[in-house]
């Protein structure tokens, strides 16, 4: 039997108080030595206050944060990542984002997709990265 572990879970009514919902979800999914991790945006984790409101720069760097210290929760490591899938509201993000992105991935050489989409879920967020990543002997926590 696979046992899925969980990580950080919530309700999409609290974290979107504005919108009739009530989903339960999770910030992470450990199953099989693989972490799924939710799509990681500019919004602090503890407080769920957006960050780098208007400052893509800053909102990937969260995003990135975020995503840093789930895997570490998760037995993990940026190091660990196979694949990122990046989504940015408009195509003069990518470079910043990027390069963002290239400052905590350096060496890691992990697959990626970038996407252009006209809107996130909330109008503050432009850009959201989505991270998988392996448990390996290197990132898993004694």
């Amino acid at each position: 039997m696979t046992t899925h572990t969980r990580i950080r879970p919530f309700n999409t009514r609290d974290t979107y108080p504005e919108q009739n919902l009530d989903n339960d979800l999770c910030q992470a999914v450990v199953a099989n030595g693989v972490v799924y991790l939710r799509g990681q945006i500019g919004q602090d984790l503890e407080t769920r206050e957006s960050v780098g409101i208007g400052d893509v720069e800053a909102q990937a760097e969260q995003a990135m944060a975020n995503i840093a210290m789930l895997l570490e929760e998760a037995g993990s490591s940026l190091d660990d990542i196979v694949k990122v899938i990046v989504y940015i509201i408009d195509p003069r993000y990518r470079e910043p984002v990027y390069r963002v992105m290239g400052r905590w991935l350096k060496g890691v050489h992990p697959v990626s997709t970038g996407l252009v989409v006209s809107a996130l879920a909330r109008p503050e967020w432009l850009v959201e990265i989505d991270a998988t990543a392996v448990i390996s002997d290197q990132g898993a926590k004694a």
